[in-house]
């Protein structure tokens, strides 16, 4: 998991010049990755001015990307029809990672209110949770939304460290992970044995929970974890990838073939970008970026375009698979 950036890329205020096909910053590191990658496709930035971006969601009846800039307190809009982007919401409450729900409204998790919110038809929100047995939540992270309707989610303290993302403030409930009934909306937790939980998703199936231990010892790790039958509870923690020295996996999603597309970065600069494993855990393919990548998500008319939250800016990159349902 390790490299340079290939040195005939110059890089500059633009990014870099146009690419060559196939486009290099696209690396095989396994044979299975081979047919993931489309042979004219090379990587886009679509836009650049944030200062921390993240929570990348696709609204295809829309066309259009949402994704949120933390520090600056808003969400930004990016148009597939024109390629403008536009403040979505101002302030957001400083809100990190997004999702829909099964009927099609956003989810957020949002550090400034401590709390997960979901944005109704008409653009009203509604706080789904933002405390648990009578004390506030820390500063939710990460959110998916399983196909029963139940929205799993993460809430590590990251945003109440400082006043640079949300609000400074003391942790009232340990770190967990946590899942709000579809239908009853009761909350509860079925993780508080990760340290920093950070991205999560699902595999196509639903038969696995994969969650970013973003403070493991003595490195970041992703977890796998069993899901029940009922699909409401999860066991069998187990290390899934350990992210070795340097390596800083964050934000991450499925695409139908069960291979996780994990955001990737900030060690080194030859790490930062994309590492995309297979469900064995094989590292088999990864896209080299300039700046650190945070989160991802799968969009476009057919669910094959990657959209990749990073650092400062935006980029996209078309694969030939599709995202999962629910990231």
């Amino acid at each position: 998991m390790t490299g340079t950036l290939p040195t005939d890329i110059p890089l500059s205020g633009g990014w870099r010049e146009p690419p060559r096909y196939p486009d290099p910053l696209i690396e095989t590191l396994d044979d299975r990755f081979a047919k993931y990658v489309v042979f004219s496709a090379a990587v886009e930035r679509l836009y650049t001015g944030c200062r921390w971006a993240e929570g990348p969601v696709w609204f295809g009846d829309g066309r259009y990307l949402l994704w949120s800039d933390i520090p600056n307190n808003r969400i930004l809009k990016w148009d597939e029809e024109t390629g403008t982007v536009s403040n979505w919401r101002q302030p957001s409450d400083f809100g990190n990672g997004n999702t829909r729900d099964r009927q099609g409204r956003l989810v957020t998790c949002e550090h400034g209110g401590r709390r997960v919110t979901r944005t109704e038809y008409d653009g009203s929100v509604t706080v789904l949770m933002d405390g648990f047995q009578g004390k506030r939540l820390n500063s939710p992270n990460d959110v998916v939304v399983k196909s029963d309707g139940s929205i799993w989610f993460t809430d590590p303290p990251f945003g109440i460290a400082g006043h640079y993302e949300g609000h400074k403030a003391i942790s009232e409930l340990p770190q967990a992970v946590y899942r709000i009934d579809g239908e009853t909306g009761e909350p509860h937790i079925v993780a508080d044995d990760v340290l920093g939980p950070n991205g999560l998703c699902f595999s196509p199936d639903e038969k696995l929970l994969y969650v970013v231990e973003s403070r493991g010892v003595p490195n970041r790790k992703i977890l796998a974890y069993d899901v029940s039958p009922c699909g409401k509870a999860i066991s069998g923690k187990r290390v899934l990838i350990d992210a070795g020295p340097g390596g800083t996996p964050d934000g991450m999603r499925c695409d139908l073939d069960g291979n996780l597309w994990c955001g990737w970065g900030m060690g080194t600069p030859d790490l930062d970008g994309v590492l995309v494993f297979a469900p064995d855990a094989t590292p088999i393919g990864r896209i080299r970026l300039p700046e650190r990548c945070a989160n991802v998500c799968f969009g476009g008319a057919k669910r094959n375009r990657l959209f990749m939250a990073s650092s400062q800016s935006l980029y996209a990159l078309y694969v030939n698979t599709q995202g999962a349902p629910g990231g």
